[in-house]
């Protein structure tokens, strides 16, 4: 086991800038839900999805990918679930890891949050992060390092979610992203009170002042962020997205 953990720690090093900060996270109210938001900077800090230890196992905690990381004098400095996963941890849609497609896009409608079109993909790329609008991501094939598909979409060019309702009753705990128009941020939120759709996207779009941003999970929503006092533990997850840091 310790060989495999060895080579899968290798795999989560290679090419990648290890800033020595954490990524920033702060609480913030909005209407009168709290929530938790974390800004990652592309060009500073490199953002990438984990998947699968070498061996094929998911790495399903973020336990696991630091305790991976710590012989090699380096720690994971933030992480969120990153996107919907079958039973067996597979995802749902589209995901790449390390430039290697892991699974297809998926662009048709379907059951669930996932199959509310439009629904999207997070693409980082050197220097850069995007939520691009699934249609919009098959017309422009962009390259990506690393990449995760969700849905709904939260916000799209600056509009909500069609079918988000004011005065909806479904609420959850939920966490999502959202990225400025030059790919310059990447920001990641979870409540800390059950939101409506409505209420999130709002978040994204009012007071973030992001105009894409997507959803990535409600109820099993969880974050990373030992800085912060977030080391958050449950059920076995599919894909995740962080960032690798220098353990100082």
């Amino acid at each position: 086991m310790r060989g495999v953990l060895a080579a899968a720690t290798a795999l989560i090093l290679a090419a990648l800038p290890l800033p020595a900060k954490a990524v920033d996270c702060e609480p913030l109210e909005h209407a009168g839900n709290r929530y938790t938001v974390c800004e990652v900077r592309p060009a500073r800090e490199a953002l990438r999805t984990f998947l699968y230890t070498e061996d094929g196992t998911p790495w399903g905690q973020f336990t696991a990918i630091d305790n991976a990381l710590r012989p090699q004098g380096r720690r994971l400095a933030f992480a969120m679930n990153a996107g919907m996963y079958h039973e067996d941890r597979a995802p749902v849609g589209h995901y790449v890891e390390r430039g290697e497609e892991e699974m297809r896009v998926i662009s048709s409608a379907g059951p669930g949050n996932f199959g509310l079109l439009p629904n999207g993909i997070l693409c980082s790329r050197r220097n850069r992060a995007d939520v691009i609008e699934t249609r919009a991501f098959l017309r422009e094939r962009p390259s990506c390092r690393y990449a995760t598909q969700s849905g709904p979409m939260l916000v799209i060019d600056g509009a909500l979610h069609p079918r988000f309702l004011p005065d909806s009753t479904s609420r959850y705990i939920r966490n999502g992203v959202g990225t400025s128009e030059d790919g310059a941020r990447a920001v990641f939120v979870i409540s800390e009170t059950a939101v409506t759709f409505h209420e999130f996207a709002s978040l994204f779009r009012d007071r973030l002042g992001l105009p894409q941003a997507l959803f990535l999970d409600g109820n099993v929503s969880r974050l990373y962020a030992p800085e912060a006092g977030r080391r958050d533990i449950g059920r076995t997850m599919g894909p995740i997205i962080g960032v690798v840091a220098r353990d100082e």
